[in-house]
């Protein structure tokens, strides 16, 4: 690995919150990758070869139906990784496994913004896992939120109108970026959110009369974040209170001694924005 991936472990927050003793066996299994705009890193119903950890690019994990029809179910950014598949188990059981023991990627994965992070085998991690109480802890602690993640999703997508789901969207993937950029299609934003186009466009027009984002060729800026909180739903709350709690227990967890002299988290703490030390409040605007 290279001194320029060792520098970046701590732009993902679930390496950063591994024991020190632990980082040692993991780094050198670790391989720091470019994630490009639109790719795939893995595709359900394949093998899945690698898990990835990104530090500055966006995923979404996208389930699809057999008709084509494909809704997202989570966006992973530098708070986890990809493929969590990899360290539940080895039964095939349930399908999510051949019979060999090679663990199948259960939702595609597709890079939604661009950027870098670290990769590693499968077999690796699945190995760390079991080798470390410790490591397994913060994976499954991870997986779990990941799963609240999923099924807030799934019920936004049920109960919530097209307005609202638009703009949890929206927050989902600006939590986890630098800036209040992003560069999608309404098409695209349509792929992810399982409806058709007309909706989308008509969500954006009436968030951008109501002066909370801007949009033109293939390019939304949001220009006031707490208006964009106003629209959506309950949802966004929910799924960022949980990765907050994720974040906090992680820092606590690897820094024991932190109640003798704590330290005051970063004011622009934010994922993707500043260090491990947590996300901010739901409330937060920044």
């Amino acid at each position: 690995m290279t001194n320029t991936a060792i520098s970046h472990r701590e732009q993902n927050q679930l390496l950063a919150a591994m024991p020190f003793e632990d980082w040692r066996y993991i780094e050198s299994h670790l391989e720091w990758v470019e994630m490009p705009a639109h790719s795939t890193l893995c595709e359900a119903g394949s093998s899945l070869r690698h898990v990835y950890f990104p530090t500055t690019a966006v995923v979404s994990l996208v389930s699809t139906m057999l008709d084509g029809a494909t809704v997202e179910v989570a966006a992973v950014g530098n708070e986890g990784m990809v493929g969590v598949d990899a360290f539940m188990g080895s039964s095939n059981a349930n399908n999510g496994t051949t019979a060999s023991g090679t663990v199948m990627a259960q939702n595609t994965a597709l890079v939604s913004r661009g950027g870098h992070g670290y990769r590693m085998s499968a077999q690796s991690i699945a190995h760390h896992a079991k080798r470390s109480e410790q490591v397994m802890h913060h994976l499954l602690n991870y997986t779990r939120t990941l799963f609240l993640h999923m099924s807030q999703t799934s019920a936004c997508n049920r109960h919530h109108s097209l307005d609202q789901q638009l703009a949890r969207w929206l927050l989902v993937h600006l939590d986890r970026q630098a800036d209040d950029e992003l560069h999608i299609t309404q098409e695209r934003i349509a792929s992810m959110l399982g409806v058709r186009r007309e909706g989308v466009t008509g969500g954006a027009l009436r968030l951008q009369k109501a002066g909370v984002i801007r949009y033109g060729r293939g390019q939304m800026s949001v220009i006031d974040r707490a208006g964009l909180e106003a629209h959506s739903c309950e949802c966004h709350g929910v799924i960022r209170e949980a990765y907050s709690r994720l974040s906090n227990d992680a820092v606590l967890q690897a820094k024991p001694a932190a109640h003798a002299h704590p330290a005051a988290p970063s004011a622009d703490a934010t994922l993707g924005r500043s260090s491990v030390t947590g996300w901010p409040a739901v409330q937060s605007t920044t």
